[in-house]
C-alpha cells in the first residue's frame, strides 16, 4: 500500500507545480482581450475618461487587481516548491514540515480561488454592463482593432481554480492516507515487538 501512496504523493506534488504554473500563465493572459479591444479606445492614456467607448476604463481599473493577482500566482508557485523543499514528494514518513507545507499550499489555493472569483466576476459584470459594445464595434471597424464580447478570459478562472482546488483536496487526502499508513505501520511494529518478547 505504501508503494501506491508514494506514487500518488509524487504525482500530486508535480501536479501542484503544474497547476500553479497554469495559474501564473492565466494571470499573464487574463488582460489579453481587454488590452486588444479597449486600450486603443483611450484618446489620452493620461486621462482614461477620454475614450471613444464608454466603460473602457475597465482596462485601467483591472490593473491593480492584475498586479496583485500576478504576485499571488508567484506565491502559489513558491508554496508548491515548498512541497519539494520539505521532501513531501519522496518521504516515506511525514514530519511536521510536510504537513505544514501541505496546509500552506491548500490555504493559498483557497485564498487565491476566493480572491480571484470575487474580483473576476465583478470585472466580468462591469465588462458586460458598462462597455458600450456598439461603440466598440464601430471603433474596431474603423481602426482595425479587436472587437469582442467574449468573456472567455473571465470564465477560464473556473477551470484554473477548479484544478488548483482539486489538487489541494487531493494533497490533503494524501496526507490523511499517509497518517493512516503510518499508524498501521506503527501498530505492526508494536505488534512485532510484543510477539518477539
Amino acid at each position: 500500500m505504501y508503494k501506491k501512496q508514494m506514487t500518488a504523493q509524487k504525482f500530486l506534488c508535480l501536479a501542484a507545480i503544474i497547476v500553479s504554473v497554469i495559474f501564473f500563465l492565466y494571470t499573464l493572459g487574463i488582460m489579453t482581450d481587454l488590452y486588444d479591444s479597449l486600450y486603443d479606445t483611450m484618446r489620452n492614456p493620461n486621462d482614461p475618461l477620454q475614450t471613444d467607448v464608454s466603460g473602457s476604463i475597465l482596462y485601467y481599473a483591472m490593473q491593480a487587481f492584475n498586479r496583485t493577482f500576478l504576485l499571488l500566482s508567484i506565491g502559489q508557485i513558491l508554496l508548491a516548491a515548498l512541497l519539494y523543499l520539505t521532501n513531501t514528494h519522496s518521504r516515506r514518513r511525514y514530519y511536521i514540515g510536510n504537513f505544514v507545507s501541505t496546509a500552506l499550499f491548500t490555504a493559498g489555493a483557497l485564498y487565491n480561488s476566493v480572491y480571484a472569483h470575487v474580483n473576476i466576476e465583478e470585472a466580468k459584470r462591469q465588462f458586460l454592463t458598462n462597455v458600450d459594445f456598439a461603440a466598440l464595434k464601430e471603433h474596431a471597424e474603423m481602426w482595425g482593432t479587436l472587437y469582442t464580447e467574449s468573456t472567455f478570459w473571465f470564465d477560464a478562472h473556473y477551470f484554473v481554480f477548479g484544478l488548483l482546488l482539486l489538487v489541494s483536496a487531493l494533497l490533503v487526502a494524501n496526507a490523511v492516507w499517509k497518517v493512516a499508513l503510518m499508524k498501521d505501520e506503527a501498530a505492526l511494529v508494536a505488534e512485532g515487538r510484543g510477539n518477539a518478547g
